[in-house]
């Protein structure tokens, strides 16, 4: 989870004084971004079986309950990673939408930036295709569904504005459907892509050959 402040590395003995008055020093929210990193860290792990909020105590040497003093269940700790993942991912579509004209350019940048996200930040691939949340609440679930068609919904929206550029091209729908059944199949590639990368532990790349197949979509 690159995007979140890192984990500061292990403090020498002769440190441990200093690391103790810093800690008493912390700014807020600190903690909470440290219990979001190793969440993070530790659905990196290929193959890692359900995250229990023991393991996660364990893993940052706190107590649950230091947990339970940052966020009121594991699954508002979810809430927090999937805050995170639309919040960057939905920005950087604004920033596209900014930068680049309406048409599948666009469309296609969307797509290999979500993409890109996923690899980056391998744990986050997890949460958004669903295998970390496959024994969590099912509100999670729901949400990760609705970023999905919000996704869908941008790249409908992005290629709708741009079909006037292309109206010189033969079609066989109207702009509108033709819209609808791209982007479609865009976030359909998407979340294939996140998935095969999450269940191939991590070795399939999601930018594998990504040019030649938003081409042959588009």
């Amino acid at each position: 989870m690159s995007e979140i402040l890192p984990l500061p590395e292990p403090a020498s003995t002769a440190e441990a004084g200093d690391v103790a008055a810093a800690r008493k020093r912390r700014k807020p929210g600190e903690r909470r971004i440290q219990i979001l990193q190793a969440l993070a860290a530790m659905l990196e792990q290929p193959g890692a079986e359900r995250i229990t909020t023991a393991a996660l105590a364990a893993r940052l040497s706190v107590s649950e309950a230091a947990l339970y003093r940052h966020f009121a269940s594991k699954a508002q700790m979810f809430e927090a990673l999937i805050d995170f993942i639309e919040s960057s991912v939905f920005g950087l579509i604004n920033q596209i939408g900014e930068r680049e004209p309406a048409g599948r350019a666009r469309a296609a940048r969307i797509v290999a930036m979500v993409l890109q996200f996923g690899e980056k930040n391998p744990g986050m691939a997890r949460v958004m295709v669903g295998d970390a949340l496959v024994f969590e609440h099912q509100r999670l679930q729901q949400r990760m569904n609705q970023f999905f068609d919000k996704l869908d919904a941008a790249l409908r929206q992005s290629l709708r504005d741009g079909a006037l550029a292309d109206a010189a091209e033969p079609a066989t729908l109207t702009p509108d459907a033709d819209a609808r059944v791209r982007a479609s199949v865009l976030t359909a590639f998407v979340a294939g892509r996140l998935q095969r990368f999450a269940r191939s532990g991590f070795r399939r790349a999601p930018s594998e050959q990504l040019g030649a197949c938003i081409a042959r979509m588009l």
